[in-house]
């Protein structure tokens, strides 16, 4: 276990009234640096929201160790670093836990569901607090969740533009995980890779470009290499969580797990703000920097949404029953909230 609480006795003074202070030293950390987008939530908001609830009281302090920008683990090994204990607190992409964490995917398997980030986050953070199915899900891997994390919309970045269907045809583009899979019956051949790998993909010919969002491209510059972006509205995906090792959280004082739920909670509000306008000014700095913008015909559009297979059917053969409450729960959210999916994904269900 990597979480140690030591007693201090430095003069903390509330209300006149000397107290000791319990410092409680968390590791934190990530596969990606402070400037993407997810990493940025944890080390701006949730890590200072944590300080100043508990400053309030002045009974705790916690002794942050960061071990950010894949210093300790890389982004295939997400969930295996909190899971283990490699940190205490870390970003768990679970696009890349196919296997292991299915129900958390569900977005990656019902593409052209809603471009509203902030929906997703807000969607999530209550299912997965409140779905057993979801929250479940995290304890059996060993983790708490307590913050949503998601992307902006996905479209295409890549050495080429697309003005219809057939200009995938042959085509290398990076699809991260699941999201290969908005590729089928396209024409493109999807590689596997994440924001850090895209630059180097593109730039040696091992692909093409991507399927990614601004808020991803712009700290990365894989707008440098892939210079022609083509707007499609694939959709803003749940990516993942900022997730607590299970035992190192139900060790802490509850007060300091209250803090962090509270932190979370507005570390959820930032991130979906953050995130709004990190990809606005992505774009103007992008365009300015000589990125072309393309937008895919409507018709295009729609030949792409229709012409997929039901990409959702096997994911629903390996969750079964629970992957069936999961998907009706999220689509039920979705329309609650005002949101037209362009394809019924629950549809039958």
């Amino acid at each position: 276990m990597k979480l140690t609480a030591l007693t201090t006795v430095t003069a903390v003074l509330l209300g006149g009234t000397a107290f000791a202070q319990e410092q409680i030293t968390v590791n934190i950390g990530s596969s990606h640096p402070e400037q993407n987008i997810w990493v940025y939530a944890m080390k701006n908001t949730f890590q200072p929201e944590v300080n100043r609830i508990l400053g309030e009281t002045g009974e705790y302090e916690v002794n942050w160790v960061e071990s950010y920008a894949g210093t300790l683990y890389k982004f295939t090994d997400t969930r295996e670093a909190v899971m283990d204990g490699i940190v205490d607190v870390g970003m768990v992409g679970t696009v890349w836990e196919g296997a292991n964490m299915p129900l958390q995917n569900v977005t990656y398997f019902t593409p052209f569901a809603t471009e509203d980030h902030r929906m997703i986050i807000e969607i999530f953070d209550d299912l997965s607090e409140n779905l057993p199915e979801l929250k479940n899900s995290w304890s059996e891997n060993g983790m708490v969740h307590l913050s949503s994390l998601i992307t902006d919309s996905y479209d295409i970045y890549a050495t080429f533009p697309v003005n219809s269907m057939d200009d995938l045809q042959n085509r290398k583009l990076n699809a991260p995980g699941t999201s290969a899979n908005w590729l089928r019956e396209t024409g493109a051949t999807p590689v596997d890779g994440a924001l850090t790998t895209y630059y180097t993909n593109i730039q040696t010919g091992v692909t093409e470009g991507t399927l990614s969002f601004a808020s991803g491209i712009l700290p990365t510059r894989v707008y440098e290499v892939a210079p022609e972006l083509t707007r499609v509205g694939i959709g803003s995906m749940y990516f993942g969580g900022i997730a607590a090792n299970e035992a190192v959280f139900n060790s802490l004082p509850e007060q300091v797990q209250q803090a962090m739920r509270e932190a979370a909670q507005a570390t959820s509000i930032t991130h979906g703000d953050y995130v709004a306008d990190l990809a606005a000014r992505a774009m103007d700095e992008m365009q300015a920097a000589g990125l072309t913008v393309h937008q895919l015909p409507d018709a295009e559009k729609e030949r792409w949404v229709t012409g997929l297979p039901n990409i959702v059917e096997p994911w629903l053969e390996q969750t079964g029953e629970a992957g069936e409450t999961v998907l009706k729960a999220y689509f039920e959210a979705l329309r609650e909230r005002g949101a037209t999916p362009l394809r019924d994904w629950d549809e039958g269900l």
